[in-house]
């Protein structure tokens, strides 16, 4: 299975995020799933993509042109592919995926992992769509879906592949479905 994560390429202010992503990245290359990310060397996302390699897994980064021109793609994944811009990555990266993890991240991931949210909602796209919400980070996220739920602008079967994982176990039980 390839399983695209989005997150971010700084380390945060919490030190769970570096041991939490290395937790997953090791799971997804002993696992034989294959990593579909950014492509980034830097921050967590070099931590994801160096623990899927360590672990024997491969990686496949997605990064724009102008990322690699500022010299911040990861030379030593499998394979990397180059995009023209951010909205040829995202395209690319839902392509090439078959689950998608939104790890804490910034307004990136957001914007990454919402465009998976309507996919989903829609039914234009069959896969689970986690966000890892390690010591709460989505917790105003998950509210909000709620409360759109609430106010009738969204219904549970519509949110239906949507799910919210506390640890790397929730996440496999998940993708074991």
């Amino acid at each position: 299975m390839n399983i695209t994560v989005y997150l971010g390429s700084n380390f945060g202010s919490d030190p769970a995020f570096k041991t939490a992503v290395r937790e997953l990245g090791t799971w997804i290359g002993a696992s034989g799933h294959a990593l579909v990310y950014g492509g980034s060397r830097c921050g967590l996302m070099g931590e994801l993509a160096e623990s899927v390699l360590q672990a024997g897994g491969e990686v496949t980064g997605v990064e724009p042109q102008f990322f690699i021109d500022a010299g911040l793609e990861y030379d030593a994944i499998t394979r990397l592919i180059v995009t023209q811009d951010m909205s040829e990555r995202k395209t690319k990266m839902i392509e090439l995926g078959d689950a998608f993890i939104a790890f804490p991240g910034g307004t990136g991931t957001l914007e990454e992992i919402s465009e998976i949210m309507s996919k989903v909602t829609l039914q234009h796209l069959d896969a689970p769509c986690i966000l890892y919400n390690l010591n709460g980070y989505y917790n105003d996220l998950r509210a909000l879906l709620r409360h759109m739920i609430d106010m009738e602008l969204s219904t549970e079967e519509k949110q239906r592949g949507i799910y919210f994982a506390d640890d790397l176990a929730q996440i496999k039980a998940i993708l074991e479905r």
